[in-house]
């Protein structure tokens, strides 16, 4: 996937299929960063009635993921090596909608390294990652 085919996912709707499951899709994506958006609700909550770590752990996966397929060539591929997530505030259902933006920081023939930010509409930082990921030919 190149960054052409990115837009092309966005332009169809920018859901991938997790995102039906989790209810957020692919909104925005350049040269080396890309965006999704969510409304995180009770059906993401965990036991203790806030919005599941997994939820703001997955979009921002997919944001770091999707802003190093920007600008890999046809022939390349990407997976994740590793995801550090660090929660700085709980989400609920009065959250509202949430935005995780990953932008890639280093990227190599092999290995990418890349920083993603979970803000809500008002700019309250809610989490952040940094993740490596393996750069594949295919």
């Amino acid at each position: 996937m190149t960054l052409a085919k990115v837009r092309g996912l966005i332009a169809s709707g920018g859901r991938p299929p997790i995102g039906h499951t989790m209810g957020f899709q692919l909104v925005d994506a350049g040269d080396g960063w890309a965006a999704f958006e969510g409304v995180p609700g009770p059906e993401h909550y965990n036991p203790m009635g806030t919005v599941h770590g997994g939820y703001a752990a997955t979009l921002l996966d997919s944001a770091c993921g999707i802003a190093v397929v920007t600008k890999l060539a046809e022939d390349q591929a990407m997976t994740t090596l590793e995801l550090k997530t660090s929660y700085l505030k709980a989400m609920t259902e009065k959250t509202g909608k949430v935005r995780a933006e990953g932008h890639v920081i280093s990227i190599g023939r092999r290995v990418a390294y890349v920083e993603a930010r979970l803000t809500d509409e008002a700019g309250r930082l809610y989490a952040t990652a940094t993740s490596t990921l393996l750069v594949l030919s295919q």
